[in-house]
C-alpha cells in the first residue's frame, strides 16, 4: 500500500466501525422507536460520508496531491 493511502483507508474504516457500532447500540436498547430510527440513520449517515470523504481523499493522493496544504 502506497505510504499516503495507510491513514485516510484507516480512519475512515475505524470512524465508519465506531459509527455502526453505536448504532448497533441504540437499536438493542428499549427507547421508543424514533430515537431508534434516529440511532440507525444518524450514525449510519455519518458513516457513509466518512467513507465518502476517504475515497475522495484517496483520489487526492492518487492525483499527485499528497499535502492538503499545498492549496493555501
Amino acid at each position: 500500500m502506497k505510504r499516503g493511502y495507510f491513514a485516510p483507508v484507516f480512519i475512515g474504516i475505524v470512524i465508519a466501525l465506531y459509527y455502526l457500532t453505536i448504532g448497533i447500540f441504540i437499536v438493542t436498547a428499549e427507547i421508543p422507536i424514533i430515537w431508534k430510527v434516529l440511532g440507525i440513520v444518524v450514525p449510519l449517515g455519518l458513516a457513509v460520508t466518512m467513507i465518502y470523504v476517504s475515497l475522495e481523499r484517496i483520489k487526492e493522493i492518487k492525483g499527485g496531491e499528497e499535502d492538503d496544504l499545498g492549496k493555501y
